[in-house]
C-alpha cells in the first residue's frame, strides 16, 4: 500500500468528524453560549486566568497536548504492522480523544476553571475527588517522566538541537513583554518578532555547533536529566503569559508547519509502506513492545488516539484562558484531530522503512540479530545523515530516519537528508518539551489542592514561596524518574498512566453529563469509551506488571510494578464509585427520559 491512501483516507474522517460529530455535541449536549462570561475575565488575575486569542491558545493547548504520544508512540507501535495503529489512531481519536478534550475543557469552563480532581469531587463525591487527585498525581508525575525522557534522548550529544530549543526561550518571553506590555493586542508583529527569532535559532543552530561555540549546548543524558526539571520547575512559576503560553504558541508554528511540509512530501513522493499491514508480532513477544497487539497497542499510542493527559491540560491552564466558549470547538475538538493527523504522519514515517532497517534502529544490537531480519538501506542511511542510528531505541531516531528518508526523496533534496535528519530529531524534542512545562503547571496545581484540602484555611499555593515549594517538589519527583529510568521501563508505564487517567476524565465527563442534560442517551458519547478504556487499560496494566517489571528483579522494576499497581488499585476505587453514581443518576433520570 501507499502512504498516500492513509493519508486522504484520515483527512476525510477528521474532516467529517469536526464537520458533524463536533457539532452534534456543541448543540445538542453541550451547548456553547457566548454570552456567557468565561473564567478567564470573571476571575482574570495576570497570572492564571487571562484572557487569551483562540488562535494563541489552540498554539498553546496543542503544544501541551501533543507531547511524545502522537510521535513515539505510532512509531513504536509499527511494530505490530501500519494498520492497527492506522485504526486505533481513526477510531480513537474521533469517539474518544476529541470527544475526551472537548467535554472536560467545557465542564472545567463551566465550573470556574477546576481541575479534573475537583470536578470528580464535584459530580461523583468527596472520597472520588480525594482519591482522584493522588491517582492523577502518580499519573502525571509518570507522564512526564516518559514525556521528558524522550526529550533526554532526542537532544543528548547534540548541540544544534539544543541550541534551537534554548533559543524559543528568549523568543516566549520578547513575543510576550511585546504583545502584554509594549504593544498590547498587536498579535501579529508580536508572532512575525517570534517566528524569525525561532526560525534563527534553527538556521544558525547547525553552523554554530560546529564552532566551539557549540560546546556551550552539548550534553550528556545525565545533565539533561538535571536540566530538564530545573527549566520545568521555572516555567511552572511563572506568570502563564510571560513564558509558558507564548513558547507554546510559537513551538506550535513549527510543530504544524513540519508536519505540513511532511504531507507534502507524501503528497509528491508517495511512499510505498513498506511494513506490511500486520506482522507476526501481533500475537506477542515482539522485541519492542513484548504483548499483543490488544490491548499494547492502545496504551502504546495514547495522544494520537486518547490520552489522559490532555484532560490535565483542558481542565488545567486552557480553561482558565478561554476568551469565549464558541473558541472551545476549535480548541478543544479541533486541536485533538491535528494531533491524530500528527500521529498518521508519524506512523507512515515509521513504515516506509524496510522491516529490517526499523527493527535495527529500535531494538539493541544484540537483540536484532536474533530476529531474523536483516538491514537494506540502513548503511546508506547512516552514510546520509552522518550518523550511528543502529540500536538507537526509543523511537525519536527511527522517526527522524522516516521523515529523513521521505523529506529527501523531493526532487532536489537528496543531498539535504543529513540536515533533514537533525532537523527532524530537533523538532522531535520542541514537540514534547511544550508538554513538559505544561504539565508540571498543572501537576502544581494539583498538589495545591490536595495540601487545601487537608488545610482548607491555607493551602501551599497561597504564596509565592509555596508555589515555588510546589513546583519544585513535582519537578524533583518526575526528574528523579528520568534520572534512574530508561525507555522500556517508564514508557509502558507512562502508557499504561495516562490511559488510566482517560478512563477518569471519561467517567467525570460522563457524570457532568448526565447531571446537567439530564438525558442518559447523551452521557453514551463518554460512558462507552470509558468502558473500552477501563478493560483495556487494566488488562495491560497487569500484563505489564508481571510480565515487565517483576521479572527484572531489582529495585526499579520493584518500584515501578508497585506504582502501577497503586494507580491501577485507585483507579479500580474510582470506577466502581463512579458506576454506583451513574446507576443513582439513571433510576433518577429514567421517567423524565422516558416521558420525552
Amino acid at each position: 500500500m501507499h502512504a498516500l491512501t492513509l493519508l486522504i483516507i484520515s483527512l476525510l474522517v477528521f474532516a467529517l468528524a469536526y464537520r458533524f460529530y463536533a457539532k452534534f455535541i456543541i448543540t445538542k449536549i453541550l451547548i456553547f453560549n457566548d454570552k456567557r462570561p468565561t473564567p478567564a475575565h470573571t476571575l482574570k488575575d495576570g497570572r492564571d486566568y487571562h484572557p487569551t486569542n483562540k488562535y494563541v491558545l489552540f498554539g498553546h493547548h496543542f503544544a501541551a497536548i501533543s507531547g511524545a504520544g502522537p510521535l513515539v508512540g505510532p512509531v513504536l507501535a509499527a511494530q505490530f504492522g501500519f494498520l492497527p495503529g492506522f485504526l486505533w489512531i481513526l477510531i480513537g481519536a474521533v469517539l474518544g480523544g476529541a470527544v475526551h478534550d472537548i467535554v472536560i475543557l467545557f465542564a472545567s469552563v463551566r465550573t470556574k476553571g477546576l481541575s479534573l480532581t475537583r470536578l470528580a469531587r464535584k459530580n461523583i463525591s468527596k472520597t472520588a475527588g480525594l482519591v482522584t487527585g493522588i491517582a492523577v498525581l502518580f499519573i502525571i508525575i509518570t507522564a512526564l517522566a516518559g514525556l521528558a525522557l524522550v526529550v533526554v534522548n532526542a537532544l543528548s550529544e547534540s548541540s544544534w538541537a539544543t541550541f534551537t530549543i534554548a533559543m524559543t526561550i528568549p523568543a516566549a518571553l520578547i513575543v510576550a513583554l511585546y504583545m502584554y506590555k509594549l504593544r498590547p493586542g498587536k498579535i501579529v508583529e508580536a508572532s512575525l518578532i517570534g517566528v524569525i527569532i525561532v526560525i534563527a535559532g534553527v538556521v544558525f543552530g547547525e553552523p554554530l555547533s560546529k564552532t566551539g561555540f557549540g560546546q556551550y549546548f552539548l550534553f550528556s543524558k545525565p545533565a539533561l536529566s538535571i536540566i530538564l526539571p530545573i527549566y520545568g520547575f521555572i516555567a511552572s512559576i511563572l506568570p502563564v503569559w510571560l513564558l509558558l503560553c507564548p513558547r507554546d504558541y510559537l513551538s506550535s508554528y513549527m510543530k504544524i508547519g513540519t508536519i505540513a511540509l511532511l504531507a507534502i512530501g507524501i503528497f509528491v513522493v508517495n511512499p510505498h509502506l513498506n511494513m506490511p499491514p500486520v506482522t507476526k508480532f501481533i500475537h506477542g513477544g515482539g522485541p519492542i513492545i513484548p504483548g499483543k497487539v490488544w490491548p499494547f497497542v492502545c496504551i502504546t499510542i495514547a495522544c494520537g488516539a486518547i490520552s489522559g493527559f490532555h484532560s490535565l491540560v483542558s481542565s488545567g491552564t486552557t480553561p482558565k484562558m478561554i476568551n469565549k466558549e464558541s473558541d472551545m470547538r476549535m480548541i478543544g475538538f479541533g486541536a485533538m484531530l491535528v494531533e491524530a493527523f500528527v500521529s498518521i504522519m508519524a506512523l507512515i514515517a515509521a513504515t516506509v522503512l524496510i522491516p529490517g532497517d526499523y527493527f535495527a534502529i529500535n531494538v539493541p544490537v544484540d537483540i536484532f540479530h536474533k530476529l531474523g531480519f536483516s538491514t537494506v538501506h540502513l548503511a546508506e542511511i547512516e552514510k546520509m545523515t552522518g550518523e550511528a542510528l543502529a540500536g538507537r531505541t526509543g523511537g525519536a531516531v527511527s522517526l527522524a530516519a522516516g521523515m529523513s528518508v521521505i523529506l529527501s526523496s523531493i526532487p532536489g533534496m537528496k543531498s539535504l537528508m543529513g540536515y533533514w535528519y537533525h532537523f527532524a530529531i530537533m523538532f522531535e524534542a520542541l514537540f514534547i518539551l511544550t508538554t513538559v512545562d505544561t504539565g508540571t503547571r498543572v501537576a502544581r496545581y494539583i498538589f495545591e489542592e490536595l495540601t487545601k484540602l487537608a488545610n482548607p484555611r491555607g493551602g501551599i499555593g497561597k504564596s509565592l514561596w509555596g508555589i515555588a515549594a510546589s513546583g519544585g517538589i513535582i519537578s524533583f519527583l518526575w526528574g528523579y524518574l528520568v534520572y534512574n529510568g530508561d525507555i522500556s521501563t517508564i514508557w509502558p508505564m507512562f502508557g499504561v498512566a495516562n490511559q488510566l487517567l482517560a478512563t477518569l476524565a471519561l467517567l467525570v465527563g460522563t457524570l457532568y453529563i448526565l447531571k446537567h442534560t439530564k438525558r442518559w442517551a447523551y452521557g453514551l458519547i463518554t460512558f462507552i469509551p470509558s468502558i473500552f478504556m477501563f478493560v483495556t487499560t487494566v488488562f495491560a496494566g497487569i500484563l505489564n506488571i508481571t510480565g515487565n517489571y517483576l521479572p527484572k528483579h531489582n529495585f526499579q522494576g520493584n518500584l515501578n510494578a508497585s506504582l502501577s499497581a497503586i494507580m491501577i488499585t485507585l483507579v479500580v476505587i474510582i470506577f466502581f464509585e463512579s458506576l454506583r453514581k451513574i446507576y443513582l443518576l439513571r433510576r433518577q433520570f429514567l421517567p423524565h427520559h422516558l416521558s420525552k
